[in-house]
């Protein structure tokens, strides 16, 4: 099991996962089956957001995909806990945008450019996109088989981003057992194989929860 360093005030954040390990998995997740869709992860306090974000930038990574990660300094992950989950920080672009409309700016550039496999677009507590952006979104991310994963902070009995959203998942943390928690990914919406199904994972928490 890798170790973790202390939290640092950057952004320590204590859902990131070490050692995952998958427990029944659905083929409607996982890096292959989200490319080329508009997909928001969204949760509360203790959600397991930035787990299976971080989980995705390391199946992008494996699979030869560039990975990129746009969203606040301040709310972003913790660079040692995503190594020991497995990603190549140096091999990672990461894109500091302080407002969410400067973030969605960012990711229509890399769309465009379609070298990414994986685009994460930390949108924290905004509530929507503009159906024109949110369009030219989706578009490029169809266009260029990329997933676009955006994290926004909030419940599950709120609205999604908005209609052209193709996926929204809940993710929390349920679950204990010994130093490990059961994390899930529960599908609110699927345009392609409906709501209703939930994807797990066994992570490894941070010293301080453990």
């Amino acid at each position: 099991m890798s170790t973790t360093l202390a939290p640092s005030p950057l952004a320590a954040c204590p859902d990131l996962r070490r050692g995952a390990e998958r427990l029944a998995v659905p083929p409607a997740w996982g890096l292959p089956a989200l490319a080329g869709r508009l997909v928001e992860l969204s949760g509360e306090a203790a959600s397991a957001t930035l787990t299976f974000a971080t989980g995705l930038v390391a199946e992008a990574q494996r699979q030869g995909e560039p990975a990129a990660w746009i969203g606040p300094r301040e709310t972003s992950f913790y660079p040692p806990d995503v190594a020991a989950a497995g990603v190549d920080l140096a091999a990672l672009v990461v894109v500091w945008a302080e407002r969410p409309r400067t973030a969605a700016q960012a990711a229509d550039l890399l769309l465009r450019c379609g070298a990414f496999g994986l685009v994460i677009l930390d949108l924290g507590r905004t509530t929507g996109l503009p159906l024109a952006g949110q369009t030219r979104l989706a578009a490029l991310a169809k266009r260029h088989a990329t997933a676009l994963v955006c994290l926004t902070h909030k419940g599950a009995q709120q609205p999604s981003l908005g209609s052209l959203v193709s996926l929204r998942a809940e993710a929390v943390r349920v679950g204990r057992r010994g130093r490990r928690f059961r994390c899930e990914a529960r599908v609110l919406k699927d345009k392609r194989h409906g709501p209703g199904w939930t994807h797990a994972e066994l992570c490894d928490g941070p010293d301080g929860l453990c």
